[in-house]
């Protein structure tokens, strides 16, 4: 009888063990991490620099972050209007549970948790929501090379031809809608048979007409400019230099979040995105340099890490602040 519960008690903690795994492994990295700063700089001397840029100026930046996650909530709903309809606040819940599975677990792990979330709260089917998911991911992508290809039109001191360039980039995505079905038959009989069910997906979360289409890419760069807006601006208050860097910067960090190479909680990956991007858009190699940019890039993150617990926050917070609200009128 003993031994029976001891055994059974031993299976339950392995159980524990295998289905908290992925947040045990986060924990393990975030608190490496803090132990590696505090030992090769010291937390004191990383946030120095925050007294220094002052506290009006942090939640400036803050509350920008954290208005980016409304915009994209809305571009959610935008994207599935009937299923989301009277739900907002909801589907921003949904929304920012993503975003925080996101960056807390490994190798883009919580990106499984969308179409599955989105199924269970809204009743979109799964296939779909994945489907979806994935355009929105490219957009992402076209939208965050974008704004940080500003950097490089301000580097080139907004010469017309870069002006040009970039312009023609940003608007590539509504060029190449109206022909997505000639795209898409094309890329069926060229790529190799492995490759179809990915453009089906493709096929199936694109939105069906140009003005919903439209709408999408707007959203997503309205997102993405006023996030490495933030980012680069945060880095060149901090000391990074020149502005095309600081975009480079914001853009290395990013990336490296929305590549299947992330860490649990961005911890090293992003600010050595952020390194990694400042460095190939023109930051010095000096040691003083590269010491500004190390500290630079763990206070972007950290600011990065600050704004999505906020609006975790916010968005688990507000719906029951309405509902009481409606219910006392």
């Amino acid at each position: 009888m003993g031994n029976g519960g001891h055994v059974a008690e031993s299976g339950t903690r392995r159980n524990w063990l295998v289905r908290n795994r992925l947040v045990l492994l986060a924990t393990v990295a975030i608190f490496a991490y803090a132990a590696f700063v505090q030992w090769i700089w010291g937390w004191p001397s990383i946030l120095a620099a925050w007294r220094q840029v002052g506290i009006g100026t942090i939640l400036l930046a803050l509350a920008l972050l954290v208005s980016t996650y409304f915009v994209r909530a809305h571009r959610i709903h935008d994207y599935f209007p009937r299923e989301t309809a009277g739900r907002f606040l909801w589907l921003l819940r949904v929304t920012q549970i993503h975003n925080i599975l996101n960056i807390m677990l490994p190798f883009r792990a919580g990106e499984t948790s969308f179409p599955l979330l989105m199924r269970s709260e809204f009743g979109v089917p799964l296939v779909h929501g994945t489907s979806a998911l994935l355009v929105l991911r490219l957009l992402d992508l076209h939208a965050l090379l974008a704004a940080a290809g500003a950097g490089l039109v301000a580097g080139t001191g907004y010469r017309l031809w870069a002006c040009g360039l970039w312009l023609l980039f940003l608007v590539a995505p509504l060029l190449v809608f109206p022909f997505r079905a000639t795209a898409l038959g094309v890329a069926r009989e060229k790529l190799p048979a492995k490759f179809t069910k990915l453009v089906d997906q493709v096929d199936d979360g694109i939105p069906r007409n140009l003005a919903a289409f439209i709408r999408a890419w707007a959203i997503t760069v309205l997102n993405w400019g006023v996030k490495v807006l933030v980012l680069a601006w945060v880095l060149a208050l901090m000391g990074v230099g020149p502005l095309a860097a600081c975009f480079g910067g914001a853009l290395g960090g990013e990336l490296s979040s929305v590549l299947p190479l992330h860490a649990p909680g961005g911890v090293g990956t992003y600010p050595a995105g952020i390194a990694a991007g400042a460095a190939a858009f023109g930051d010095g190699e000096e040691a003083d340099a590269l010491a500004v940019l190390a500290r630079a890039g763990i206070n972007a993150h950290l600011l990065v890490i600050v704004s999505a617990l906020v609006g975790t926050g916010i968005s688990l917070v507000l719906p029951g602040l309405v509902g009481a609200g409606r219910g006392r009128e």
